[in-house]
């Protein structure tokens, strides 16, 4: 049986917000090495830094997937007919953390003037590793299934590593140079949010809002 499609009330809906902070210094971003294919080196005139750990001036990370994984009701979400963007530019995916629901459409490009293999590790959706000839027409994919989260690298370009979430529902954010994240239109209710980040993990917090509340909720990672 079919679930019933999701319907927010916005008489009642809340709003989450917080931010995600790093404790500690902030570990150095070392420069990548594309000596191996000039082409990709050539792209940039200063060296380009790793972003497995990006912490910003004001003391926060960037890179954070927050998603609401448990106490949304049995429903079904309708996904954005909008595709969500994974760039290859600079030999260099953008953005490093791409999250998207479910059937969201995802347009893959290659900037580049040379060759990428563009490799979904998915483990509950389908992997696949895919040619993409520089500068080629755009490639657009659908993943089916919910998945938190999985590696996008490149076979070429071993340097070039981007990781996916595919969300069951609207209610998750990335965190950017600001370390903030937003996340509206929840029913009142108890819930678990959950945060990712590729070196440090996941951690979560339960939380409840009230009709129309906006709550504040924080969290914080050691370096």
């Amino acid at each position: 049986m079919a679930l019933p499609l999701a319907h927010v009330d916005d008489a009642t809906a809340a709003t989450l917000s917080g931010k995600v902070t790093f404790t500690g210094n902030a570990p150095p971003m070392p420069a990548i090495d594309m000596s191996a294919n000039p082409m990709c080196e050539l792209q940039h005139h200063t060296p380009v830094k790793s972003e497995q750990v990006t912490v910003n001036a004001n003391g926060t990370l960037r890179n954070v997937l927050v998603w609401v994984k448990d106490g949304l009701p049995r429903a079904r979400w309708q996904a954005p007919e909008t595709p969500v963007t994974l760039d290859q530019n600079g030999c260099v995916y953008q953005p490093h953390v791409l999250a998207f629901m479910v059937n969201q459409q995802v347009e893959i490009m290659n900037d580049d003037p040379v060759n990428h293999n563009v490799h979904a590790e998915s483990v509950v959706n389908a992997a696949w590793n895919e040619s993409q000839p520089p500068r080629a027409e755009k490639k657009f994919k659908r993943f089916t299934e919910p998945e938190v989260w999985f590696p996008v690298s490149c076979s070429v370009h071993p340097w070039m590593r981007s990781y996916i979430a595919v969300l069951p529902h609207p209610f998750f954010a990335v965190t950017g140079d600001d370390g903030a994240f937003l996340i509206k239109g929840l029913a009142p209710g108890t819930y678990t949010l959950e945060t990712v980040h590729e070196k440090y993990g996941r951690k979560d917090s339960k939380f409840t809002v009230g009709p129309k509340e906006s709550k504040v909720l924080d969290f914080s990672y050691a370096g």
